[in-house]
């Protein structure tokens, strides 16, 4: 009684100790409880013998086969708001087999979220949220500049903080519809790289009215499609230049360099990357694929040259032409915010996770800035800090005197 009374309080301000001492005892019984029953209603349960499992099949019309055998569970382990186990798969299963069933888990266990990953071969962990960690994130924001080209810009759905590192993923592809958090990470990424010795550079075809705000901590800032072309012109050749360097030099990357003779990384952040792709007629056709070029070419370059790209856009689609997808392909990181249509959530995440693509499309309007990140092996939920325009306008100003020279951006030679 003095439980059902003093519940609601206690887990509302100790909801760390409330799920430790009442919430997690109570789903790890129903997870004992269920698990038999609700791997046979999901499938994955198998006959003890080959022979009876036909038989069974033509008799209950694919309903579970009797006596069956369930793949092997694992201890359950308390995590901060969740739990986890290892499950064994049985022989012919996949780990697909379990995302599949990931739903009826989080149903059947009264939790906010259920996801399943592969451990090893054969294995497949198991790991349930009771609440969504993501409504009320509790990492604070970091304004100590830390590690060169690293930025912390929000919280992981682990709870761990959202770090995006360019020296580890160079190039980043950020998506999402209005109002979906995108442009509040590109200002948590330009508050967190102003304080560094980098320079930014800006490409944004809506007239500048996004990026234009950080202009004094801006080394060049292209605001329509010709001027683009020059800058992304601009650019190549730089990172030509850095590269005849770095031969001369006989290193194979700029960070081989001495830090006397090194220079400056560049970031390019590219907003509305539709807008450089969209044609009207021919002569745009042709502008559209030097960007394209261009673009490509600094991925593959850039890395190694220490320029890095964060291409941002409300809709990115396989319709603005085979120099998107091309583009796509060396963007290695990528964040996929709530979308409106399917093709750009296909975009950011198809190529690298497809169970990652539900996630994001699951995404509701009430929580801006969360996100479903994808880089390399895995994916994760993610939601990034609130930075409003103003302030992050008020940090980049306030590191203008960083703003490196570059007159190279500048030179119009073809």
């Amino acid at each position: 009684m003095v439980l059902l009374v003093a519940g609601p309080a206690w887990r509302r301000r100790h909801p760390a100790a409330w799920w430790l001492c009442v919430g997690f005892p109570a789903a790890a019984l129903r997870v004992v409880r269920t698990w038999r029953p609700l791997m046979a209603a999901c499938g994955l349960a198998q006959s003890r013998k080959a022979a009876l499992a036909v038989v069974s099949g033509l008799v209950t019309s694919g309903g579970p086969p009797p006596n069956p055998r369930v793949p092997g569970r694992g201890r359950t382990h308390p995590k901060a708001g969740g739990f986890w186990f290892l499950v064994r798969l049985l022989p012919g299963q996949v780990p697909e087999d379990f995302v599949k069933a990931a739903p009826a888990m989080a149903h059947d266990w009264e939790m906010h979220a259920v996801r399943v990953t592969t451990e090893r071969p054969g294995v497949v962990r198991v790991s349930a949220t009771f609440a969504d960690p993501l409504r009320h994130p509790s990492v604070p924001r970091q304004r100590d500049p830390g590690r060169l080209l690293r930025v912390v810009v929000g919280v992981l759905e682990s709870g761990g903080a959202w770090a995006i590192d360019l020296r580890q993923v160079p190039h980043w592809l950020v998506v999402g519809a209005t109002r979906s958090g995108k442009s509040t990470l590109i200002n948590a990424l330009v508050s967190g790289l102003a304080p560094q010795r980098v320079a930014l550079v800006g490409i944004d075809c809506k007239g500048g009215m996004e990026l234009s705000l950080f202009g004094q901590r801006l080394s060049a800032l292209a605001t329509d499609r010709a001027e683009a072309i020059r800058l992304l012109n601009a650019l190549v050749r730089m990172a030509r230049e850095r590269m005849e360097h770095c031969r001369s030099a006989g290193v194979r990357t700029l960070w081989g360099l001495p830090e006397e003779e090194r220079p400056v990384p560049v970031v390019v952040i590219v907003d509305e990357i539709a807008e450089l792709f969209l044609v009207a007629n021919r002569m745009e056709k042709d502008d559209a694929q030097s960007v394209a070029t261009a673009l490509v070419r600094l991925a593959q370059l850039g890395a190694a040259l220490g320029i890095f790209l964060i291409v941002a856009g409300q809709r990115v689609g396989s319709d603005l032409g085979p120099g998107v997808t091309a583009l796509r392909s060396q963007l290695g990181g990528r964040v996929c915010h709530r979308v409106t249509d399917s093709g750009t959530a296909e975009m950011a995440l198809g190529d690298l996770h497809r169970d990652a693509l539900h996630a994001a499309q699951s995404i509701a309007p009430d929580v801006p800035g969360t996100a479903v990140l994808a880089c390399g092996g895995g994916w994760e939920r993610a939601r990034s800090h609130l930075v409003s325009e103003r302030e992050a306008q008020a940090i980049a100003n306030e590191y203008r005197h960083l703003t490196p020279d570059l007159p190279q951006l500048h030179d119009d030679t073809p």
